[in-house]
């Protein structure tokens, strides 16, 4: 490898390893001299990478306790910071709990983009500061490092519909938000289930850096999985809706791609039908809801039956008097 790939090999291996590593076994995982690796020592230490290294009794070179993970400088242009800004603001509405995160990495573009957008940008990012210490983002900063460096964690994780709160040792394989649910899942293996599973984070109590590594097998895809499933909802097998669309909203539907599968027909009468294929139907049903009356599902027989019943319990509802309720 050359020495920026090693560079960045060897900041990955001491994040991955708090222990540390002599030089001579450094030299030895990188197939370099152990005179490259000592020089390399030297620049992790200086500019971009500002690497907090210790010497230890033992000849042992670590990071600092207490360090944070940190990236070297990355050069954007305009549209690409205006991308990020925008993918931010995204994360930020769809998030269950407010994340400090967000508005200290809109903080940072802001601060680089040109005064008459950057000074919007920091505006909008003081709204997302929160606060540091929650738990969620003791939560996020934790998962995130496992997923960055190869570590497992520790989580303590409450099910929606469980009384417990059970323990998993994880493996992050990847962190991906999702507009369904107003959240933030991380997919990876765990250890209860002896399996890959998805944990929301905002449902995590407790998350703890462990000092064992672990690796993505290859043959995980993760997004290849995810590419079919209309959420985090991911599965092999898959499913065809088919949906048909009154003329009123016909032409919104046809602006946007909701899924990677869709099919799009129209209707002689100016509505259009449109097919996906999903592994899973529950989260399809918010949306196919928020259509109302514009909207007809077809197909399958048992999702147009459920959505049916909790159309007619929803009218059943606002035809009772509002006064027969519950005080207000």
């Amino acid at each position: 490898m050359n020495r920026m790939a090693r560079l960045t090999y060897l900041q990955r291996l001491f994040y991955r390893n708090p222990r540390g590593y002599r030089s001579s076994e450094l030299a030895e995982l990188c197939g370099t001299s152990q005179r490259s690796i000592n020089r390399d020592l030297e620049e992790l230490q200086t500019e971009p990478y500002y690497l907090p290294l210790v010497l230890d009794d033992d000849w042992r070179w670590r990071l600092m306790e207490g360090h944070r993970f940190t990236l070297p400088p990355v050069h954007l242009s305009l549209q690409e910071a205006a991308s990020l800004y925008l993918a931010a603001r995204l994360l930020a509405r769809v998030s269950d709990e407010p994340n400090p995160f967000v508005g200290r990495a809109l903080m940072a573009l802001g601060e680089a983009l040109p005064p008459e957008v950057g000074a919007q940008v920091q505006k909008v990012a003081a709204t997302h500061l929160g606060d540091a210490d929650s738990r969620f983002a003791k939560v996020f900063e934790v998962i995130t490092l496992g997923w960055a460096t190869g570590r497992k964690v520790r989580i303590r994780h409450q099910g929606l519909h469980s009384a417990h709160i059970r323990e998993y040792v994880l493996s992050p394989y990847l962190i991906e938000p999702s507009s369904v649910g107003y959240a933030t899942y991380v997919i990876g293996y765990a250890s209860y289930f002896e399996a890959v599973r998805t944990f929301k984070l905002e449902r995590i109590s407790e998350a703890e850096l462990l000092s064992e590594t672990f690796e993505v097998p290859e043959e995980y895809c993760g997004l290849a999985l995810l590419s079919r499933a209309w959420g985090v909802m991911y599965g092999d097998e898959t499913t065809q809706v088919t949906l048909r669309f009154s003329p009123a909203v016909a032409r919104r539907v046809k602006e946007s791609r909701w899924h990677p599968s869709q099919e799009i027909e129209d209707c002689q009468d100016g509505g259009c039908i449109l097919r996906v294929e999903v592994p899973h139907l529950l989260e399809m049903k918010p949306w196919i809801r928020s259509w109302g009356p514009d909207c007809e599902v077809l197909a399958p027989e048992a999702l147009r039956q459920e959505v049916a019943e909790e159309m007619q319990r929803a009218a059943e509802t606002y035809r009772r008097d509002p006064a027969s309720g519950a005080s207000l």
